[in-house]
C-alpha cells in the first residue's frame, strides 16, 4: 500500500469559511501534504488553511479566475516544490473527505496501473434543504466501474498528468470531462468506486442559483463540443445539441408557426410530454422538470459561449453562489 507520504490533497476555494475548516479538517491525517489554492478570499480563508498547516497559493487574481486554473496551480506546486507524491486528491473547499477514501483510493491506484483518475459516490451535505440539492445529489449518482469522465473531486495519478497535461484553464467549467476525454485517447482509464467519497454542501436553495449553474453547464456543453469538434472527437456534441434543439430552436419555430397559425400554440405540449416521458423512464417528477426546464439556460450558456467567441473576448466564470 502506498504510504501517506506518496499522496497530497489540492484543495481549491474563495470564501468558504466554516466549509473550508471542515474540508481541510477532513483531510488531516490522510495525505502527507495538503495544498490550499485561494482565490482572492476575504473571508480568512488563508489564515485558516495556514493555521492547521496547509501550504498557501495566492492566485493572481488580475488573470482570469477558473477553477481549472486554481487546481493547475496547486500541482504545479506539487512538481516544483517539497516531495513529489505519486496521487494527488482534487477536492473543492465545500467538500468533505469521508475519513477512509483516500486510503480506499491510493489502494486501488496501486492495483490498477491502467487507471488515471478514481472517484467514488459524490453526496449532498443537507439534501432535503431545497429541491435544488437533491436535484444536484441525482446528478451525481452513477454505477460504479469504468465511466468516461468524473467530476473535480477525484484522485489523480500524477504521472498521467505528466503524459496529457493538465486541466485547461481556460475553461469555465467542463474542465473535468475534456481532461478524461485526453486521458483515454491516451489509453488512461477513468474509475468510480462504489463506496462514498465526499460530502459536497451546495447550499444551492434559489431558483436564480439553479438557473446560473445551469447557464454554466450550457457554455461548458458549447466550449468542450468545440474543441473536440476541431479535433475530431464528439465530446459533448449530445448534450450541447440537445440544449440548442430544446432551449431554442423549438421555441423559435412554436413561435414562428404560432405568428401565422395561433393554434400551432398547442406544440408547446411537446415539454409537457417529455417531462413524462423522462418520468416513465424512472426520473422523478422534480428531476424530470427540471431536466426539460434546464434546456433553456443550459442553452443561454451556449449562446453566451458563443457571443464570446464572435467578440474574441475571455470567457469569465459563471458563480452560482
Amino acid at each position: 500500500m502506498t504510504d501517506r507520504s506518496e499522496i497530497a490533497a489540492v484543495v481549491i476555494g474563495r470564501n468558504e469559511g466554516e466549509r473550508l475548516v471542515r474540508c481541510l479538517a477532513s483531510l488531516e491525517g490522510q495525505v502527507g501534504r495538503l495544498i490550499y489554492v485561494d482565490s482572492g478570499s476575504t473571508d480568512g480563508s488563508v489564515r485558516s488553511a495556514t493555521e492547521v498547516g496547509a501550504e498557501v497559493v495566492n492566485l493572481d487574481m488580475s488573470v482570469p479566475f477558473t477553477a481549472a486554473r486554481g487546481r493547475n496551480e496547486g500541482i504545479e506546486r506539487l512538481r516544483s516544490s517539497g516531495r513529489r507524491p505519486q496521487y494527488v486528491q482534487l477536492v473543492d473547499g465545500d467538500c468533505e473527505v469521508m475519513p477512509n477514501w483516500v486510503h480506499t483510493a491510493a489502494k486501488f491506484l496501486d492495483a490498477r496501473p491502467d487507471v488515471s483518475m478514481v472517484a467514488g459516490l459524490l453526496r449532498e451535505k443537507n439534501p432535503d434543504a431545497s429541491v435544488y440539492n437533491r436535484l444536484a445529489q441525482d446528478e451525481w449518482a452513477g454505477d460504479p466501474g469504468e465511466v468516461a469522465a468524473c467530476g473535480g473531486i477525484a484522485m489523480a495519478r500524477l504521472a498521467s498528468l505528466d503524459d496529457v497535461g493538465l486541466f485547461d484553464s481556460s475553461l469555465i467549467a467542463g474542465e473535468e470531462p475534456e481532461l478524461c476525454a485526453r486521458m483515454r485517447g491516451k489509453g488512461w482509464k477513468i474509475w468510480r468506486l462504489p463506496g462514498q467519497m465526499a460530502t459536497h454542501d451546495m447550499a444551492m436553495m434559489r431558483f436564480s442559483q439553479w438557473w446560473q449553474r445551469s447557464k454554466r453547464a450550457g457554455y461548458a456543453y458549447a466550449a468542450v463540443y468545440r474543441r473536440a469538434n476541431e479535433a475530431g472527437k464528439s465530446h459533448y456534441a449530445s448534450e450541447f445539441r440537445r440544449s440548442i434543439a430544446w432551449g431554442l430552436m423549438l421555441p423559435v419555430l412554436i413561435v414562428g408557426f404560432a405568428a401565422a397559425l395561433p393554434y400551432a400554440l398547442v406544440l408547446v405540449a411537446i415539454y409537457p410530454a417529455q417531462i413524462l416521458r423522462l418520468r416513465i423512464k424512472g426520473a422523478s417528477w422534480p428531476r424530470a422538470f427540471f431536466l426539460v426546464l434546464g434546456k433553456f439556460p443550459e442553452a443561454h450558456g451556449a449562446l453566451s459561449f458563443l457571443w464570446d467567441r464572435v467578440r474574441s473576448t475571455s470567457a469569465k466564470i459563471i458563480e452560482y453562489k
